[in-house]
């Protein structure tokens, strides 16, 4: 998600003892930019994210896929885009009481867990049209054919263990395509709330939208989020304010520290207390690990102030290195990207 710079005359004009609490995603800019972010990851374009080679084939195939959550997101909208394909039809958001009964209650308004509307299933179907359309890989084409040969009894199942985030018997090949088609039904409907009217959870570990994990932490610059830690949901990329220093698995701030990619020699680790100041454009300082030896636990934090283009769930994706690091130093992930998944093996 990329923030509106805004100009000096705005800037004056802000409340600055305000914090913005939730930010709701825009669907009409969030794929395309997701896309373009995946391609430059995997073209090692990134200097703060360096991409193992073994990584730049995946990476442009789920850059693929946020172009095609993109298209299907312009249709949907009835946004400017190639006419070839038909107008694929959003599921409908819950009711109106129920939405209102949901806030009344310090509940998400959007949950993930529950029945899902049975239109999201035409969503799924439109996602790979938009993917079928594009020609970008042939290689897709068996893939593509399973997909759409998946009985509903098993797409139900794959959507529901993609939203619990449980990985055991899932089909690693079947899942991002299914999490792609959520992510685009959820960020549409996220984008519809009033943000005013939804506030944080009793946990502020949970998305106050859908309820569903974040993907990672990232350091927004620009306006009254200038240099303020928010959550991003993996599901429906809405982003809410926690402040910086804790734990987003257990809370806790006694215990924190962060770890990078550094070069070789140098200290991998650095607690909160011994970071030493700020440059501009650190690339060392774009993606970081912030460990919990209180819950032993760990999760990503993207930097903005040093690299303006920063994604967090793209940038997540790319840095499995940093993954493979930290959990060797004994952390656990907090919470599971939605376009990867791992087979049992």
């Amino acid at each position: 998600m990329v923030q509106r710079l805004l100009s000096p005359g705005e800037i004056e004009s802000l409340d600055h003892n305000t914090i913005p609490r939730l930010v709701l995603p825009q669907p009409d800019v969030l794929f395309s930019a997701r896309a373009a972010r995946l391609r430059r990851l995997a073209d090692g374009n990134v200097p703060g994210i360096p991409t193992p080679a073994s990584l730049h084939g995946y990476l442009h195939l789920m850059a693929a896929v946020a172009d095609a959550q993109a298209g299907v997101v312009a249709r949907a909208l009835k946004l400017p885009s190639p006419p070839s394909l038909p107008t694929p039809p959003v599921p409908s958001m819950p009711s109106a009481d129920a939405i209102d009964t949901a806030l009344a209650h310090n509940m998400p308004p959007l949950p993930v867990s529950g029945p899902r509307p049975a239109g999201w299933r035409a969503l799924y179907l439109a996602l790979l049209d938009q993917l079928e359309a594009a020609a970008g890989h042939p290689q897709l084409a068996p893939v593509l054919a399973g997909l759409r040969a998946l009985p509903d009894a098993d797409l139900e199942g794959c959507a529901d263990a993609v939203l619990a985030e449980f990985g055991e018997g899932i089909n690693p090949l079947h899942a991002p395509f299914v999490a792609a088609t959520l992510q685009v039904m959820w960020t549409v409907h996220a984008s519809r709330l009033d943000a005013a009217r939804v506030q944080p959870p009793v946990t502020g570990a949970l998305c106050p939208v859908c309820g569903s994990h974040p993907v990672a932490s990232v350091i927004r610059i620009g306006g009254q989020a200038q240099g303020y830690r928010y959550l991003h949901c993996g599901i429906c990329a809405s982003e809410w304010h926690m402040v910086r220093v804790k734990c987003s698995c257990c809370g806790k701030n006694a215990r924190i520290a962060y770890q990078g990619l550094t070069p070789s020699g140098a200290d991998a680790g650095e607690t909160a207390a011994q970071a030493p100041a700020s440059k501009a454009q650190d690339p060392s300082r774009v993606a970081r690990a912030e460990t919990c030896d209180d819950c032993q636990s760990y999760r990503k934090i993207f930097n903005q102030e040093h690299d303006f283009m920063v994604e967090p769930l793209a940038d997540d994706l790319a840095s499995l290195a940093l993954d493979v690091l930290v959990t060797e130093a004994g952390y656990a992930r907090g919470s599971v990207n939605p376009l990867l998944w791992f087979g049992a093996e």
